[in-house]
């Protein structure tokens, strides 16, 4: 009688799953965002809620607009710049763009999200601002058809959102509705350069090319966006990411990013070189900045080191290249933003023996936590398209 025992087969290997990994990930990064917005947020309401608009650290010298502003104002052409990119590509049929359009749009309304909630815990009546803007009928203030503007803006993110999520699209048929976002980006964007450009009584905002700046200003912003957060929204692993997402990065995307620095650093340099040798009232401020370390941080390691990265063929197309130069860009942007509108303001309006020949702003506690609110509220919400809207999705 044979008593050996019959041979088994070893268990088979349980099989790796890169979506769910890739699903975890983008899962992880949602809980991390929320976290920190519930910390971050939690932490402001309290400090307003015990120290009222004084928490903003402004001054009545003439300094009003303040850190949120900034964070306002950075988020708010950063989503038109992303509004601006995925329109064009779609109204100039730009297909290879197609993998990263529901990504862009998306990405364009959680950026304007985290600005818009800034700006509303700044004033002191959010809630009042909501009616009373657009019922008050100042037609003459370049901020009440900026107010008007942004609310169509957003409605035309949401309806292209809406047809992009759908089923067999192409982008002949999403043209129309790119047109409307196009045109509405552009005159937010626009109108927000109008709003400090048109300011005579401050030399450093005044002038007539403002408006132009805050245009590739945007597009720059939202290029450097699409590459990072098309990154993150892969974990930062190239191999899971699309082929012709990849091909994207490789040929268009790297051209255009460093064109778009090229152009913005023109602006700075040019400002720069008018202001100091300037003799206006109001244009020592550049001389005050050319003394801060933050501009050549700006200048050579957030836009020239970038620029050189992205030229160069050994390079453009590594990456972590691409990842780091992006990043580095969005930093310039910001610290863009707070130079020109903090600059802006720190020659008093009414100077007398009373009024210092600068005005000495730091940002407060309650400023950076509010940086904070609007990255990770941000983040969360972009994080949730990733996960439930199928935002890498490349349908016809």
């Amino acid at each position: 009688m044979n008593n050996a025992h019959p041979q088994t087969s070893p268990p088979a290997p349980a099989t790796h799953d890169p979506a769910q990994d890739l699903a975890n990930k983008r899962l992880a990064i949602l809980i991390i965002a929320l976290v920190g917005l519930l910390l971050a947020g939690g932490q402001t309401l309290a400090n307003l809620a015990t120290q009222g608009h004084a928490a903003f650290n402004t001054t009545n010298l003439g300094l009003f607009w303040g850190l949120p502003i900034v964070i306002y104002d950075y988020f708010l052409l950063t989503s038109t710049g992303l509004a601006m990119v995925a329109s064009l590509a779609i109204v100039t049929g730009a297909e290879e763009f197609r993998p990263v359009l529901r990504r862009t749009v998306w990405l364009a309304l959680a950026g304007l999200l985290g600005g818009v909630v800034v700006l509303m815990l700044e004033l002191g009546h959010p809630l009042r601002a909501l009616w009373a803007v657009p019922f008050s009928f100042a037609f003459s203030s370049p901020l009440y058809w900026k107010v008007m503007a942004v609310s169509f803006y957003v409605l035309s993110l949401l309806v292209l959102l809406y047809r992009l999520l759908r089923t067999h699209w192409t982008l002949q048929s999403l043209r129309p509705y790119a047109l409307v976002a196009l045109a509405l980006a552009l005159s937010v964007t626009a109108i927000a350069g109008v709003v400090y450009g048109s300011q005579s009584f401050r030399p450093f905002w005044a002038s007539g090319d403002i408006p132009v700046a805050f245009i590739f200003e945007s597009l720059l912003g939202g290029l450097a966006f699409i590459y990072f957060f098309s990154y993150l929204a892969y974990a930062f692993n190239p191999k899971w990411m699309p082929a012709d997402l990849r091909h994207l990065f490789d040929t268009r995307l790297p051209t255009l990013l460093a064109l778009a620095i090229f152009i913005h650093l023109l602006f700075v340099v040019a400002r720069l070189g008018s202001g100091l040798y300037g003799n206006a009232e109001g244009l020592q401020v550049w001389q005050y900045l050319a003394s801060s370390p933050l501009l050549y941080l700006e200048l050579f390691v957030g836009l020239l080191l970038p620029l050189i990265l992205l030229m160069l063929p050994q390079t453009r197309t590594y990456p972590a290249v691409q990842i780091v130069a992006s990043l580095l860009v969005m930093n310039a942007l910001l610290i863009a933003r707070y130079e020109y509108i903090i600059g802006g303001q720190l020659v008093p309006l009414f100077k007398g023996a009373w009024a210092p020949d600068l005005i000495n702003y730091v940002p407060s506690m309650t400023g950076w936590l509010l940086l904070l609110v609007a990255i990770f509220l941000s983040n969360a919400v972009n994080a949730f398209g990733e996960l439930k809207l199928g935002l890498g999705s490349n349908e016809q």
